[in-house]
């Protein structure tokens, strides 16, 4: 179900790529991001008006009514090769004839673009309920900017750094970026100091979390705060406890898999100066082990809980928001092939969990993209729903990891067999790895974020 909505979204854009040339003749059609369930798209030149925007899907209607004719004509150099009635394009994606499906889908001005929003696999036949994400979304326009500014905002423009030699040039410039926003983040803790108790990090898988909250807590220590970790791992109910879900299996990752009123007493008291006996979780077992460990907050530290429930407004409900600094954390990759292909952020994460997966949990490529699509629902469950909650989110993509990554990557999703039932979804993960030139991962400072998938950090 999900490749045919990845196959219907790219007909859709190829629709548009037409519409844009056809209403606009000297602007081009940018495909910028995903913005939850839509992409992001906006002209190269001029902004569009709510006239226009309706304009243009008024006309993308009447395009997929009209039965195009879509050709698939080749697959090289890391695309499909197309042919749309008379026009040639290419894309990551291959495209599906308009005649074959049908899924609803609407364009909502943006500014200075417009949303493509269509329905999710789970749901193909509504649209899901638009809220904009605000926070989200000018994360996204402050990433886009910062590389367009750069001219790094294309795969080609970082290729030609490498081949140019400015390899430490280029990881410099990323690794700055990381570097002066966390130092910000810190900045922003100290100034509301006063009232701050917690610190909750939380974001989708392969985001790097735990290196960012390691070097956070390095800038916090620079500006006189000590931060305390308590693991939300060891609040675990036991397993008898647990809650199952919809296939009487444990869900591990619903909100009630966790002891909540023992967590809300234990913080309550550390914040009050009281000493608590945090519990030590068995995993192995499946229960707490009998004896915990003494933990007391001193009046210069501050605690520190990371967790996909770290901004559900459930989980601390008795604690005070003005207590709580919330951080969201997210791998948005900014960086396209070009103006009409962009690289997925979803697939970027992938990407770092299958070498991550290899490298230290001894988990082969076949079963990470097995577990993907579970733990896609868990973060659309969990996770999504949440991140407008932040008080501040932080971008931890790199805009040259995916060159970094490369020479790991692919051996391994060459290695899935054609007759997998994930052999499309690693096939279209080579096509995206093809555009990029392999960076010498030497030159990735060992405190950097990507040194969480690749190995040889510091942390």
């Amino acid at each position: 179900m999900e490749t045919t909505h990845r196959q219907y979204r790219q007909t859709l854009i190829f629709g548009l790529i037409r519409i844009v040339e056809e209403l606009f003749p000297q602007e081009e059609i940018k495909i910028q991001y995903s913005i939850l369930d839509g992409i992001y798209c906006e002209l190269e030149n001029s902004p569009l008006s709510p006239r226009e925007v309706a304009q243009i899907e008024e006309k993308l209607h009447h395009w997929l009514e009209s039965k195009p004719k879509i050709m698939s004509c080749a697959e090289e150099d890391g695309f499909f090769h197309t042919k749309v009635n008379h026009i040639f394009v290419k894309s990551l994606y291959p495209a599906m004839h308009p005649a074959d499906t049908y899924y609803p889908f609407t364009l909502i001005f943006y500014h200075p673009g417009f949303i493509l929003l269509f329905s999710n696999p789970e749901h193909p036949c509504e649209l899901p309920n638009f809220v904009p994400p605000e926070k989200l979304a000018a994360t996204f326009l402050e990433s886009q900017r910062w590389v367009e500014n750069l001219h790094l905002d294309k795969v080609g423009s970082i290729n030609l750094n490498i081949r140019k030699g400015k390899t430490t040039e280029l990881i410099s410039l990323a690794e700055a970026l990381h570097e002066k926003k966390i130092s910000l983040i810190a900045d922003r803790i100290l100034e509301q100091r006063r009232n701050l108790r917690i610190i909750l990090i939380s974001g989708p898988s392969s985001s790097g979390k735990t290196t960012f909250a390691q070097r956070l807590s390095t800038q916090l220590q620079v500006n006189g705060i000590r931060p305390i970790a308590l693991s939300l791992d060891n609040y675990f109910c036991d397993r008898e406890h647990t809650p199952l879900d919809e296939y009487g299996q444990y869900d591990f990752e619903a909100l009630e898999a966790l002891d909540l009123p023992l967590l809300n007493q234990h913080v309550k008291a550390l914040i009050h100066g009281e000493e608590i006996e945090c519990p030590i979780f068995d995993f192995v077992a499946g229960r707490r082990q009998p004896e915990g460990i003494r933990m007391k907050l001193e009046p210069d530290e501050i605690l520190v809980m990371e967790g996909i429930h770290a901004l559900n407004p459930r989980l601390l409900p008795s604690l005070e928001r003005s207590h709580l600094f919330k951080i969201y954390i997210s791998a948005l990759f900014q960086p396209n092939i070009d103006t009409h292909n962009r690289i997925s952020t979803t697939d970027v994460r992938l990407i770092r969990r299958l070498v991550r997966d290899d490298k230290y949990r001894g988990i082969n490529p076949e079963k990470t993209l097995n577990q993907w699509s579970s733990v896609r629902r868990g973060e659309n469950n969990n996770i999504f729903p949440y991140q407008e909650e932040a008080d501040v989110m932080f971008n931890s993509s790199l805009l040259y990891e995916l060159n970094a990554l490369k020479a790991y990557a692919e051996p391994l999703l060459i290695s899935i067999p054609k007759d997998h039932p994930y052999y499309a979804t690693a096939s279209h993960l080579l096509r995206v790895l093809y555009h990029f030139e392999i960076l010498d991962i030497a030159k990735v400072p060992f405190n950097s974020i990507l040194r969480e998938f690749i190995g040889g950090g510091i942390y």
